[in-house]
């Protein structure tokens, strides 16, 4: 049932005047009614917001005429988690530490057909959570975000490094990375469905919190649609660190992104040094110059390095499992294709023709009573390869334990 149609039926079987007040459509902790909504708040010394926002909730759900609950993910040691109870709130105390864990714990104790979660500092206004539970239903969507950087940021309610700099490049990168498509990436006003957070696979417990769930919601396809919102100064102290919350989302994006951390880079970085050695190899010129041995050496080093981080992405693929794993033809192809005996003699027959030109400069050595001999190109090309046949075997070795190491 829409959340429309809830809405009618609700109105139509209240009492004459048609309507119950916010704390009347509150469901407690023990009640057997289940509510269309949970709300969830998590709070850390938010006494100065916690009943604004409590209030606006309740005016919203007198809106809609839904039945829900409020559950505040607290770790104060303030009054807080005395405020909200008075208003009617069920508080619950997460066993461990982290905005990510806060929120994790709230949501595996929700009942409510439709998820909501915000921030409990009067940042967000929660009497819009009709117009983005309207919009959620009426595009048949998995999860709506109330976009910020779309919508009107307040003065003094957002430091400019966060508004021009930080959000927004946050936000491109995990657009890019995940496919998400949304402007706002980490902001923390959301609404979704029991399905959707029944899909989804969320683990972190600090600040990533926030990108965690929008890439886990685009790897696997969810609908995520967005509606602008107006971002309000906060009340309380500030609990957030720029730099290192930051760092933690970039970190966590790339982690989770191997086919952009290592697969991509690797192959490019590889194409990129063999093309300046078959360039010297072959005596064009570039620009009207010829590259010589020093830029012979650059694309041995470029190709070493490429075909290096380019293992990484196979190992990442092989052992462990990353929100969005490396699936690019040329890394799907390579571990699949590359089991322990191909990579031996595949490696061994690069080896091999390394080795031949190689050999060939001992002898050279040996027969010139151990002269130094000219450095030349080949002799380059020819190392490159042995080491490129040598690592194709340690790799082929290293990806089978790997493989054998997993539970089968």
């Amino acid at each position: 049932m829409t959340i429309t149609a809830q809405s009618e039926l609700l109105n139509n079987s209240e009492t004459p005047a048609g309507t119950s007040s916010g704390d009347e459509l509150l469901v407690g902790r023990l009640s057997e009614q289940t509510p269309t909504l949970s709300i969830v708040l998590p709070t850390l010394n938010e006494e100065e917001g916690i009943a604004e926002c409590i209030g606006r909730i309740k005016t919203a759900l007198e809106e809609l005429q839904l039945t829900a609950e409020i559950i505040v993910s607290d770790s104060s040691t303030d009054r807080t988690p005395a405020i909200a109870r008075k208003l009617g709130a069920i508080v619950v105390e997460p066993d461990a530490p982290g905005y990510g864990y806060a929120y994790r714990y709230a949501f595996e104790r929700t009942r409510g057909e439709y998820i909501i979660m915000g921030d409990a500092d009067t940042t967000y206004d929660f009497e819009q959570i009709p117009r983005l539970l309207t919009k959620l239903d009426e595009n048949n969507a998995d999860m709506i975000l109330g976009s910020r950087l779309n919508g009107e940021i307040k003065p003094g309610s957002m430091p400019p490094l966060h508004q021009y700099i930080g959000n927004p490049l946050l936000t491109a990168f995990l657009n890019a990375f995940y496919d998400a498509g949304v402007s706002d990436a980490h902001s923390g006003f959301r609404i979704f469905t029991r399905d959707a957070y029944e899909t989804l696979s969320l683990h972190t417990t600090g600040m990533e919190f926030a990108s965690e769930m929008i890439m886990d919601a685009g790897a696997k396809d969810l609908d995520i649609i967005e509606t602008p919102i107006t971002y309000h100064e906060r009340k309380g102290e500030e609990t957030l660190d720029s730099f290192s919350d930051g760092w933690r989302h970039v970190r966590f994006m790339l982690l989770n992104a191997p086919g952009y951390l290592f697969s991509g880079p690797g192959t490019f970085l590889t194409i990129f040094g063999g093309a300046i050695m078959l360039t010297v190899l072959s005596g064009i010129e570039i620009v009207d110059v010829s590259l010589g041995t020093h830029s012979m050496i650059a694309g041995s080093l470029f190709t070493l390095l490429g075909y290096h981080v380019f293992t990484f992405g196979l190992f990442t693929r092989v052992n462990s499992n990353p929100i969005r794993t490396p699936n690019d033809p040329i890394t799907a192809t390579f571990t699949n294709w590359l089991t322990l005996e191909r990579g031996a003699v595949l490696g061994a027959a690069i080896f091999a023709i390394g080795s031949l030109h190689a050999g060939s400069l001992v002898l050279s050595w040996l027969s010139n009573g151990l002269q130094a001999l000219p450095f030349t190109v080949s002799s380059i090309l020819s190392f490159t390869v042995i080491i490129l046949g040598a690592q194709t075997i340690f790799t082929a070795f290293f990806l089978s334990t790997l493989t054998d190491q997993r539970p089968h």
